[in-house]
């Protein structure tokens, strides 16, 4: 009968007592159990489990009571590793054996490959002290095989007959010699496994820190998370030996994923993609919990076959923020190890330091560039505010020596010269008085120090009476002044102080720049939060990057000549501040037909 080694050798043992009973060789079956013990060892690196299947089938085959493996230790003691028993009493496995008559000469005879046969412990003629020992083990008969492991006696092999003495036969001897000889075999593949899995931790432990290390260096000497994100995808990839390395980013609002860097060796290119995270919060939601996620999948791959892919995700974030994770996909159902998770782990920490350290250096470099535009700004206002100031300065300084002079002639003053000179006088004072007046209020305004007095106007008697003043400047300057005010208006509460510098301002403003011809139009409507008021001028454009600093002190339209208008550049800033301080906003529209100022007021300003 032939007998296949993966077969169960409990059936092989049933089998060869059947046969021995019919006469069948007991030596052929005892190679064949010693081949299916050899296969198994073969099969399995696990040391245990080799030993529990040995003694298990030693003990079925031999029908004997108990077997056991017995491990020696450096302190003359040792420790049962293996054990099947039939015996009645407590099992022995784990045990610490300490034999008080096993001495060095019985260690020397069992390296020497001695075996002891005890057929029964009364009548062997042993110590007393070792029947003693042995009868408290429940033994009457004992066979020992040393298993030597090189020139060292690992432990033993002892096969034990409990209730009554047994004579051994020399083909049980036998067997267990050559079984004694695989365990010895087996011991040693395990610790050649040990030392091969120690090798091979050491080395992936060596990766890791060259991989730690490489990215760390590379986050020293780079302020550029780009380039060291990239750099990350294709080391990963290469070290772990995947398919597919990908980094993505998260929005502010932890919203959209986008896969920013990638590096594949498989179809499709997948970078720039974007995920909604809502759509699979079995991914994202331990993702964003900082915990590291493993999922295998079947997909259809980049040929007709369905292919078997574990992916790995880490997060990357700081003690701020989750910012986003890596990704790795490898082709195959084996999950990625420890120490891997370990590794792609560590380098999401270094990407979170990068990618902070980059944000981080933007957000300086803004500060950096706004500080310099704060002093540009800081710059031309000071040199356009000395420009206003002098400006008036130097005029009176003129016509004061022009004045003096002609008083100190001898001959009749020239009364239409000096009149004119006088006017002058009065004009730049006036004018140096308002600009001074601008300043304090521009001042006043922006540190809030000015308090509103509101009273309730009606918009369509009040607005009037200040267009009307503008409409003799218009005509001379050939211009239409046109004025539409809506039939239902509610009443507005504001500070009529405010507002009236406002209008005035807007309406001089258009009048100063509107050509001749052209027309300034001034509406006025509600609708149930505010009241709308809106100034426009035909045949002026304004640039769309003007627009932006319309607003700001001093600041004329760089094409518009400050000679022919005039002005001191205050205007448009008080208005935004006077309407900031009414709880308003002023918006402005440029079009190439015309350019519009939005008044936007509530219709009742909270106490």
């Amino acid at each position: 009968m032939n007998i296949n080694p993966s077969e169960s050798t409990a059936e092989l043992a049933q089998a060869s007592c059947h046969n021995f009973q019919i006469g069948t060789d007991f030596h052929d079956w005892n190679n064949q159990l010693i081949g299916a013990i050899a296969q198994k060892i073969c099969q399995s690196l696990d040391l245990d489990t080799i030993l529990a299947q040995t003694v298990t089938e030693i003990r079925r085959f031999l029908l004997s009571d108990r077997v056991l493996i017995y491990r020696l230790e450096s302190d003359g003691g040792g420790t049962i590793v293996a054990e099947s028993t039939i015996a009645p009493g407590i099992p022995l496995l784990g045990k610490n054996i300490q034999d008080s008559c096993f001495s060095e000469k019985h260690v020397e005879r069992y390296k020497r490959g001695c075996i002891q046969i005890v057929e029964d412990i009364y009548a062997a003629g042993l110590h007393p002290c070792q029947i003693d020992f042995l009868a408290s083990l429940q033994v009457r008969a004992n066979l020992v095989v040393p298993i030597l492991f090189g020139q060292d006696l690992w432990g033993l092999l002892i096969t034990q007959h409990c209730c009554q003495p047994r004579q051994w036969q020399q083909t049980e001897i036998d067997l267990l010699k050559q079984l004694a000889t695989q365990i010895g075999i087996a011991i040693q593949n395990a610790q050649l496994h040990q030392q091969v899995q120690y090798l091979q931790s050491q080395l992936k432990l060596q990766q890791s820190e060259a991989v730690v290390r490489y990215i760390t260096e590379l986050i020293r000497d780079r302020l550029d998370a780009e380039e060291v994100l990239k750099r990350v995808t294709s080391e990963l990839a290469r070290v772990l030996q995947v398919e597919r390395c990908q980094i993505e980013l998260y929005n502010a609002n932890h919203t959209i994923a986008t896969i920013a860097h990638e590096y594949a060796t498989i179809p499709p290119p997948c970078q720039k993609m974007t995920r909604q995270v809502a759509n699979f919060p079995e991914l994202y939601q331990p993702l964003l919990h900082k915990q590291p996620l493993q999922v295998g999948e079947v997909v259809r791959g980049w040929n007709p076959r369905l292919v078997v892919m574990t992916q790995l995700a880490c997060p990357i974030f700081d003690a701020q923020a989750v910012m986003g994770n890596i990704w790795l996909t490898k082709a195959t159902q084996k999950v990625f190890e420890e120490w891997e998770i370990q590794l792609v782990q560590q380098v999401a920490n270094q990407c979170a330091i990068a990618i902070r350290q980059a944000r981080l250096y933007q957000l300086a470099q803004t500060q950096v560039s706004e500080l310099e535009k704060l002093e540009n700004l800081k710059h031309e206002f000071l040199r356009s505010l000395s420009h206003e100031l002098r400006t008036p300065i130097t005029s009176i300084s003129l016509a004061v020596q022009t004045l003096e002079a002609i008083i100190n002639q001898e001959t009749v003053l020239d009364t239409e010269l000096v009149s004119q000179l006088l006017q002058i006088l009065h004009n730049e004072c006036e004018r140096e008085s308002k600009l001074i007046n601008d300043l304090l209020m521009l001042t006043y305004l922006e540190a809030e120090a000015e308090t509103l007095t509101v009273i309730v106007i009606d918009i369509k008697t009040w607005l009037p009476p200040i267009i009307e003043s503008f409409r003799e400047l218009t005509t001379c300057q050939q211009q239409q002044l046109i004025l539409h005010i809506a039939d239902e208006l509610p009443l507005l509460e504001t500070d009529i102080t405010d507002l009236e510098r406002i209008m005035t301002e807007l309406l001089n403003n258009a009048c100063k720049y509107t050509p001749a011809g052209e027309t300034i139009t001034v509406a006025v409507s509600a609708t149930p939060q505010v009241v709308q008021i809106s100034i426009s001028n035909s045949g002026v454009q304004i640039a769309t990057n003007e627009l932006a600093r319309i607003f700001d002190p001093f600041y004329r339209i760089p094409k518009h000549d400050p000679w022919k208008y005039g002005g001191s550049g205050l205007g448009l800033a008080l208005v935004q501040k006077l309407a900031k301080h009414l709880k308003a906003s002023i918006r402005v529209e440029s079009t190439a037909a015309s350019t519009t100022f939005t008044l936007l007021l509530p219709r009742a300003i909270a106490a």
